[in-house]
């Protein structure tokens, strides 16, 4: 084998494949056997890792348009309710497919699991397409409603057509991560996940400027850094999945693949949905106080977001561990992971809260020095940052939900804390004391309903648990 795949494949992938070439039965996947702290840390580190890359190329992206001016960076918080739209989709579908496939890894049933992988990625193309052609379309009206004006719209727009031409990469890519982790993988989604960061990164400033000869794109040349890099993290999710053979190529029964996958995966998009419908009630209330105010809210979300991805990353890593581990029956491993995740999640909000208070204003300031940015800026690391550990419980029982099966309690956690309790908070929060209520508003839901989904989680895995085993106990009588 080249050296270079050496670095993807792990040691799960490898000794996957050498049964599957072998002839041995297929061994259950890695993560029902070992120490549950060393899984833990092996996927989160790699997923951190990868998402860490892709929040500080989204940093750079801002440093970039911040050269550019305020209005660019207005843009960029303009389009990020519909980014992030589209990411609820990439997310619904990985993690339906990741339940399922991580369960049928942990049962040993590796060629349905193949199946399911193929199956995942035509539906990830399809979806893909179709919200493609339906965003290029409708940018300008979508846009418009959020309260954007003039030059800042026309960025906005200008930014969206050409970042839409990549949303089928864009899916593929987040739901190509979540497989490669589901079937056993720890080391590979994240590296590549950097690699095509590193890409962007390197692309942004010559497409933006025109370095190099290359025509000067501004705003444009941004979101087409993006998409290089989207092609380039699908093209290695690819080629790794053959390799690795987990892939099947075969139609047959693709409708009950999509039907197993839409099962988990419908709900955790409504409630990955209810996330930006949120955004955009709080872009269009902030819009209310300024440009400005949006263009700090859209630069210190993309700082304290870096953060959160580690919370994301523990979250994102405990779904294929608990989806295996439940497959498998091994309970008590389940909750071993749900109480380390879950005291991890805690400690990195403190650390998080005292590093934004002390560096948070700073590095909002070398983007962007408009004293009304850093000024708002301040009030948000003031304020959020408190709460993002709740947050990251909400995370972990959500992924836990879906791991098992259960989409709909992770739907109405999602619902009360972007619909029923998050926005009427929100608006009255800025009645109340303008964007800083704003801000308030969003650290109450994310403690009240982070503390709702650890005990409503804990009581779901014994009652199910229990039912279970009360069951086996049936059927063996």
């Amino acid at each position: 084998m080249f050296p270079f795949w050496q670095l993807y494949l792990s040691t799960s992938e490898t000794e996957s494949e050498t049964s599957a070439t072998s002839g041995a039965p297929a061994r259950p996947a890695g993560f029902t056997e070992g120490e549950v702290g060393r899984h833990l840390i092996r996927l989160g580190s790699y997923m951190a890792m990868g998402t860490l890359t892709m929040n500080v190329a989204q940093l750079a992206e801002a440093v970039y348009l911040g050269v550019l001016g305020t209005e660019a960076l207005a843009a960029m918080g303009f389009a990020f309710p519909l980014t992030i739209t589209l990411f609820a989709f990439a997310g619904g579908i990985g993690s339906g497919a990741s339940s399922v496939i991580a369960r049928a890894m942990g049962a040993g049933e590796r060629e349905r699991a193949a199946l399911l992988v193929t199956h995942a990625q035509i539906l990830s193309i399809v979806v893909g397409l179709l919200l493609a052609i339906a965003g290029y379309r409708y940018a300008t009206e979508i846009v418009s409603l959020l309260g954007a004006k003039g030059v800042v719209l026309d960025l906005t727009v200008e930014y969206l057509r050409v970042y839409m031409i990549g949303v089928p990469f864009f899916l593929l890519s987040i739901v190509g991560s979540t497989l490669l982790r589901a079937t056993g993988s720890a080391a590979s989604p994240g590296i590549i996940m950097t690699i095509g960061s590193v890409v962007q990164i390197a692309l942004g400033p010559l497409l933006i400027f025109g370095w190099f000869g290359i025509p000067e794109l501004g705003i444009a040349g941004a979101a087409w850094a993006y998409v290089a890099s989207r092609v380039f993290s699908v093209a290695f999710y690819v080629v790794l999945l053959i390799k690795a053979r987990l892939m099947e190529m075969n139609l047959g029964g693709i409708w009950q693949s999509w039907v197993d996958i839409m099962h988990v995966g419908a709900p955790a998009i409504a409630s990955g949905l209810v996330m930006p419908i949120s955004m955009l009630v709080i872009t269009r209330l902030l819009a209310g106080h300024g440009h400005e105010v949006v263009a700090a809210y859209n630069v210190a979300n993309r700082v304290e977001t870096i953060a959160h991805m580690i919370l994301w990353s523990c979250s994102s890593s405990a779904e294929p561990f608990i989806g295996q581990n439940w497959g498998a029956r091994q309970i008590d491993r389940v909750k071993r992971a749900l109480f380390l995740c879950h005291s991890f999640c805690l400690a990195w909000g403190a650390v998080t809260f005292l590093f934004m208070i002390v560096f948070g204003a700073t590095l909002v300031g070398l983007i962007d020095d408009n004293p009304q940015v850093v000024a708002t800026a301040e009030v948000f690391f003031l304020i959020i940052p408190l709460s993002i550990g709740f947050m990251g419980m909400m995370q972990v029982a959500n992924s836990s939900f879906n791991a098992r099966g259960l989409p709909r309690p992770a739907l109405i956690i999602s619902l009360l804390r972007g619909v029923l309790l998050g926005i009427p908070l929100a608006v009255v929060g800025d009645i109340l004391w303008g964007y800083t209520g704003v801000f308030l508003a969003t650290a109450v839901t994310n403690v009240v309903l982070g503390l709702l989904a650890w005990q409503w989680n804990r009581r779901s895995v014994e009652q199910q648990a229990f039912g279970a085993d009360r069951g086996v106990l049936q059927a063996a009588g």
